[in-house]
């Protein structure tokens, strides 16, 4: 019966549960959990987005993958959790942003957007006929000069924050941010903390599984090349490993080569030792 129960509470998400709960939404949010994490942060001199683009197969394009976007000159976004769900807020963000430069020749809040976007999700936790969107979005730009970082879940809550994940790993992840981030941070900083908090969930991953991107008041929003990715990779001490192991690998096969070159001479004397005894014998 229990079972049955809570099956009626699923087939819409203007129905409550008897204990409070929307179970489409929270099905959401289990969608958005199995995406693959997208880091923001906070920093002094902007906002910095990491996100995990590993292709799923060696056919796919790597570019092809798109996980941070610019929604203006001032802003962009890192989604997770269904692509085809977050380009839609994704558009829907950057109609807005543009809109409001036509009507009132500003550029809009971060707060503002983020605020319009998580009204349009929420309209679709209470009306018949749609489900809610399985994405989340941080949404991150420069305000008045102040750099401003916000998350969007599919409840439609828009938070502040100042370093926070979407997407899977979100326990390992967000504990690492927690622990490391403090209010001094710089822009490389920021993408070094980020790079080695996605490694606190899975160090399995190279420079070119990343997309990088900062919101800065002088450059506006900047896809970082993967060079620089690179040097925040080895700053935050990812690539030394990897290095040393093949150091170790190579002087392991030179060890290997001196031992086979050992074995030889030893084979050499002793053939020489036989010829000698079969000269005595003579």
């Amino acid at each position: 019966m229990g079972g049955n129960d809570q099956q009626a509470y699923d087939r819409g998400t203007s129905l409550f549960s008897p204990d409070g709960r929307i179970y489409q939404v929270e099905y959401a949010r289990e969608a958005v959990s199995r995406g693959a994490p997208s880091v923001g942060v906070r920093t002094t001199d902007g906002v910095v987005f990491v996100a995990m683009s590993r292709p799923s197969s060696s056919l796919m394009e790597a570019e092809s993958i798109e996980k941070l976007h610019k929604l203006d000159d001032h802003l962009g976004t890192a989604s997770a959790g269904h692509v085809a769900d977050a380009r839609q807020l994704i558009d829907l963000a950057r109609r807005q942003s543009q809109g409001n430069r036509l009507r009132y020749g500003e550029p809009v809040g971060v707060e503002t957007l983020t605020k319009f976007v998580t009204d349009h999700i929420q309209e679709n936790t209470q009306r018949g006929g749609t489900r809610p969107y399985g994405a989340a979005l941080l949404i991150g730009g420069i305000d008045n000069g102040e750099p401003r970082l916000f998350a969007a879940d599919p409840s439609g809550t828009p938070n502040e924050w100042k370093a926070t994940v979407i997407g899977g790993g979100r326990q390992e992840i967000q504990g690492h941010l927690e622990e490391e981030w403090h209010d001094d941070l710089s822009l490389e900083d920021g993408i070094e903390l980020a790079v080695a908090a996605l490694a606190a969930h899975d160090d399995e991953f190279e420079a070119s599984d990343l997309a990088v991107a900062t919101v800065t008041e002088a450059d506006g929003f900047r896809t970082v090349p993967v060079e620089e990715v690179e040097a925040a990779f080895e700053a935050a001490g990812l690539s030394t490993d990897g290095e040393d192991d093949a150091d170790d690998d190579e002087s392991e096969a030179d060890d290997a080569d001196d031992d086979e070159s050992e074995a030889d001479d030893a084979d050499d004397d002793e053939s020489e030792a036989d010829d000698a005894d079969g000269d005595d014998a003579e």
